[in-house]
């Protein structure tokens, strides 16, 4: 098969275990039939090591210059380290600041000085590495800057993924001129393999389809990492709590008190996610029933893996003529796609996708 080609905006914990995780499954062939951590050993004929890095951007200083397989393990990059990627011979460009980074956040990013480094043009740089792909790994709250790189993936003729919580994909707008250009789009937030939010979905339907009345439920999330920090401003998080929020009570058929999103900042977890969920309920004769659940993760590889996916389905796509939003992908593979469905139904669309059936 020919490589995918792929280009980064954001080299922070999850592209970092997005890369390694490429050559961590190398050998993979396809034929196995189990592969630990893969949904899919073979995504279309497609295999993790297909996915190729032409490209990456960043603001910090640090990183900018290095090659990628160096760049990902630099500060402030926490996540746990399972390979040791071979250089790539692609460097680390440097993208423009615009919102990504808030104020509280210029110590660890450390951006470099737009008075002395001048931001390339993305869009060109993107032509010239032959990118067809490109993904957005940048800060939660970067409305501007998530915005900056769908039009430049646009102008370079490039496929997005967006995998942070800009309502993108699922924007009418962005749908319309991703179909008019000819090029797929798949977003918005990714999933994790077995995170919170869908870990939360999959117990919420269960009480449903059990016929257990859901009274109130929370999810409370802390963390370490630099994502936990960007988000302990606010008005960062407007659409994080909507996205996270809605992925959960989009199964509901009657309002139900919750509160969902990241909780608090505890930086010696690293990488290292927690999560709680509260459900309350009433079973048969109206009797109380109560759920408290922990879920423990490494945050950034938990959602690599559905990454490879998204990326296989979008160069399969390409090659199919397909444009405008991917349906099937994205609402199996992220929070707040353009149309929620029940996540059985969801997997069913997307192997329907594989085998050429249907898009949709």
């Amino acid at each position: 098969m020919a490589p995918i080609k792929v280009a980064i905006a954001g080299l922070g914990n999850c592209a970092s275990s997005l890369v390694q995780g490429i050559y961590y499954y190398r050998n993979v062939t396809g034929k196995e039939d189990r592969v630990i951590g893969l949904m899919h050993p073979t995504f279309g004929g497609y295999l993790p090591r297909d996915i190729t890095f032409v490209a990456a951007f960043d603001i910090t200083a640090a990183k900018i210059g290095k090659d990628i397989s160096e760049a990902i393990f630099v500060s402030p990059n926490c996540t746990i380290k399972f390979a040791e990627p071979p250089r790539t011979g692609v460097k680390v460009l440097p993208g423009p600041i615009m919102d990504g980074v808030a104020e509280h956040m210029r110590r660890s990013f450390a951006p470099h000085n737009p008075e002395k480094v001048q931001p390339v043009d993305v869009a060109e740089a993107l032509r010239r590495s032959d990118a067809e792909i490109l993904i957005n790994y940048l800060p939660v709250g970067s409305v501007e800057g998530s915005r900056f790189y769908a039009q430049a993936a646009l102008d370079a003729g490039c496929a997005f993924i967006n995998c942070i919580p800009e309502f993108i994909t699922s924007d009418p707008t962005w749908q319309e001129k991703y179909r008019k250009a000819g090029l797929p789009i798949a977003g918005d937030d990714i999933k994790s393999q077995v995170g919170a939010t869908i870990l939360h979905r999959v117990l919420a339907q269960l009480f449903l389809d059990r016929g257990i009345d859901i009274v109130e439920t929370y999810q409370l999330n802390i963390g370490g990492n630099t994502d936990f920090e960007n988000m302990l401003a606010e008005y960062r998080l407007k659409s994080k709590r909507i996205s996270k929020t809605e992925a959960v009570t989009s199964l509901l058929s009657y309002p139900v008190p919750t509160r969902i999103g990241p909780s608090d900042y505890v930086p010696f977890l690293k990488d290292n996610k927690i999560c709680y969920i509260h459900m309350q309920g009433r079973n048969w004769g109206g009797i109380p029933i109560e759920l408290d659940l922990k879920l423990s993760v490494e945050d950034s590889p938990n959602s690599a893996g559905v990454v490879a996916d998204v990326v296989r389905a979008t160069k399969i796509a390409l090659e199919r003529g397909i444009s405008g939003p991917l349906l099937s992908i994205s609402s199996y593979c992220f929070k707040h796609p353009p149309q929620q469905i029940e996540d059985g139904a969801a997997h069913r669309l997307v192997e329907e996708f594989i085998q050429g059936k249907r898009e949709r």
